[in-house]
């Protein structure tokens, strides 16, 4: 009873007080010695911000022809690997464009063909003219040899008038027929030079048809719209039947790996932020896990740069903003295995400037 009596009283319960107190504030001591130890060693070394985001090099599929969807063998969140068919744009058209080209092509050819034949011939004239030429060339020599002999004998008063007026004819006749001749050689070389001529043109038009075959080739292959990599295809906007155009947006591939973070740090926490530098990593999406990257790189400029509409500071009303450089952060192997990362998914970063590469 006295016991009792004593724990009743105003001084027991002043004892139990103070005992809890004295527990309380120990504890807090203990709890403020550890965080204070925790922030002297490791936590005034880290730059942390939860401005940070998971990004990966997202591929925007677009039409590069005109057409009506024939086919899409993929829906939206189905994993496709890289050369899958997207979408099949209906190709009638692109193949009748591409008959056509090729056989104006090969009528080229044909034409080509023709003009090295006429080329042939017109070289086999050459050769019969300067034959030609050659022979007149001797019936001249004769015809003036005897045209000089005829005239020394008539004025010898051996020949007859008749015989010089013969000898002087073909003597005349000789020569008309060697100029003759070396014209026909000079139109001959002639008619080759302009064929030739007729053939380089030709051969540009075929070149220009050749080329014309790979486009229609080209278009066609357009028509069907594969994946650039290994993915998730997603945000899928057309239907078969759809009339699209060229640059028409038809889809989006999500890449299965290289997964980053894009964190965005303010100005005056860049000093402790190096390329190379180990990043602490925790994703709102993983929360009881923690992983460790590294700063692969550092944007050259504030993300207002890059805006729509940057700022414009040159104003009387100025109001000085924090800005914020976007920072690029590998996520380790382990973290996207787990297939749980997203792009677009919040995370919390914490550059540890420790660690950052010796300048040196």
């Amino acid at each position: 009873m006295a016991e009792q009596t004593s724990q009743g009283t105003p001084e027991g319960k002043g004892t139990k007080k103070r005992l809890i107190l004295t527990i309380i504030i120990g504890l807090a001591i203990l709890l403020g010695g550890y965080f204070g130890y925790k922030y002297i060693t490791e936590g005034r070394f880290m730059v942390e911000t939860d401005d940070a985001y998971v990004q990966g090099d997202v591929a925007l599929i677009s039409s590069r022809v005109q057409g009506y969807v024939q086919d899409i063998p993929f829906d939206d969140n189905q994993a496709v690997k890289a050369g899958d068919v997207i979408v099949r744009i209906d190709d009638g058209d692109y193949r009748i464009a591409l008959d056509t080209a090729q056989s104006r092509f090969e009528t080229a050819d044909a034409t080509l063909a023709r003009i090295d034949a006429q080329i042939d011939a017109a070289r086999a004239a050459i050769r019969q003219a300067e034959a030609d030429r050659t022979s007149a060339e001797a019936q001249a020599t004769t015809a003036r040899t005897n045209a000089e002999r005829t005239r020394n004998l008539a004025a010898n008063n051996v020949a007859t008038q008749a015989q010089l007026d013969t000898a002087n004819e073909g003597e005349a006749t000789a020569a008309a027929n060697l100029a003759r001749a070396e014209a026909a050689v000079t139109s001959a070389n002639a008619q080759v030079a302009v064929i030739q001529g007729q053939r380089a043109e030709s051969e540009g038009q075929r070149r220009q048809l050749e080329l014309a075959v790979d486009q229609a080739q080209r278009d066609l292959d357009m028509t069907v719209l594969r994946a650039p990599m290994d993915g998730t295809l997603a945000n899928s906007a057309t239907e078969v039947g759809d009339l699209v155009t060229a640059g028409t947006r038809l889809a989006a591939v999500v890449p299965a790996n290289g997964l980053y973070i894009e964190a965005n740090f303010k100005e005056t926490q860049m000093p402790g932020v190096v390329v190379g530098a180990t990043v602490h990593i925790t994703f709102d999406a993983i929360p009881d896990h923690e992983f460790e990257g590294h700063v692969v790189s550092i944007a050259p400029a504030t993300g207002a740069v890059f805006s729509l509409l940057p700022a414009e500071n040159a104003t009387g009303n100025f109001t000085k903003v924090v800005q914020r450089v976007p920072v690029r952060i590998s996520i380790p192997d382990d973290a996207q295995a787990m297939d749980q990362l997203r792009a677009g998914l919040s995370a919390v970063v914490s550059v540890d400037s420790r660690t950052a590469p010796d300048p040196s």
